[in-house]
């Protein structure tokens, strides 16, 4: 049978909306195309035309179809589903809605759906993994905050799960991940910096347990020690703190004889509690001191007079890491799937 043969059951029916819960025979008797079609329409299959796929996933759509993901999941071992991991603070800053938006880019046209699975406070960042993984909740799962020796990496590495990281570990398993460059970020930055007569840089740092803590570290100490210049980490303080310590940090070591004339900031967040630290302590962002930060959103230049900026875009991180992972799904090899995004200097003059 072709694919617009229609069973004579289905004949006179088209057009017609049955009621009830919407299933694959609803939809072939609303299109007149085989059940089998219609499921092969809605995976997308390659042998249909674009036009039968895309109008049998029309009427899907308007009739609110949803595939029974258990019976799914007992006759092909998939759910369509993909788990991405967030904590609570990363929806907050747009980190989670940047990464979404481009995630749902990347599966749009796909069967796969997105659960956004939490990260709860005083939960160990091991455990959603844990979860999803012993209920086979998904066929594939990202995350972000990657640490150097990231035991989530390892227990799907383990388990041959797919899945990709939003920054790279120090396993000597290579791993699909999507990260920025933050090694050249910093040293670029700190290069502008003494470029800018800065005498002395600091940063305030990531968890130290997070692997582009190293790759920042990393930057900036060779950038000053090609300039000639001092640098520092910050201490007491990191990019996890809250702001009002932060600022509080910032004011104190401002006041002292020996305190930085130029900063590098590691997120938006940070940023603008350093600024307003300085602007406090009576120092002149742009004049007397210089500020460098990543920027993610627009808000973000309505806030940072006298800085400058270098453009990390979460949206294309979330499109890149949704294509790595349906690639993984798909049977690639993992050493194939990694996107590391250069971060672009376009300094003013």
């Amino acid at each position: 049978m072709s694919e617009d043969d229609v069973p004579a059951a289905s004949k006179g029916k088209r057009g017609v909306k049955p009621s009830g819960k919407p299933t694959l025979k609803t939809i072939a008797q609303m299109t007149g195309f085989a059940v089998t079609t219609i499921s092969r329409a809605l995976n997308n299959a390659p042998e249909l035309s674009q036009e039968t796929r895309d109008r049998v996933q029309k009427v899907a759509a308007e009739v609110g179809y949803l595939p029974d993901r258990a019976a799914l999941r007992l006759k092909t071992g998939r759910t369509n589903v993909i788990a991405l991991v967030l904590e609570p603070d990363e929806q907050i800053y747009g980190f989670g809605s940047s990464i979404v938006r481009g995630l749902s880019e990347a599966v749009r046209n796909t069967a796969y759906h997105i659960v956004i699975t939490p990260l709860f406070r005083n939960v160990q960042p091991i455990e959603p993994i844990r979860h999803i993984i012993r209920n086979r909740m998904a066929d594939g799962v990202l995350f972000s905050k990657a640490e150097t020796f990231d035991e989530r990496i390892r227990l799907l590495l383990d388990n041959d799960f797919p899945f990709v990281s939003h920054g790279r570990s120090n396993w000597p398993d290579q791993h699909p991940f999507v990260d920025f460059d933050n090694q050249t970020y910093a040293y670029g930055a700190t290069k502008r910096l003494a470029s800018k007569g800065c005498k002395k840089v600091s940063i305030i740092l990531p968890d130290s347990a997070l692997t582009y803590t190293d790759h920042l570290k990393t930057g900036m100490s060779r950038a000053a020690a090609e300039a000639g210049i001092d640098y520092e980490f910050a201490a007491d303080v990191n990019l996890g703190s809250p702001t009002d310590a932060i600022r509080t940090y910032v004011t104190k070591r401002s006041k002292r004889p020996d305190s930085p004339d130029g900063w590098v900031c590691a997120s938006e967040v940070s940023a603008l509690a350093v600024i307003g630290a300085l602007n406090e302590s009576g120092r002149h962002v742009g004049g007397n001191v210089h500020v460098i930060s990543k920027q993610a959103s627009e808000m973000f230049a309505q806030f940072q007079p006298g800085a400058e900026t270098v453009f990390e875009d979460f949206v294309d991180a979330g499109r890149q890491m949704g294509n790595l992972l349906l690639r993984r799904i798909a049977g690639e090899p993992m050493e194939d799937l990694r996107y590391l995004a250069e971060p672009k200097f376009d300094w003013p003059n």
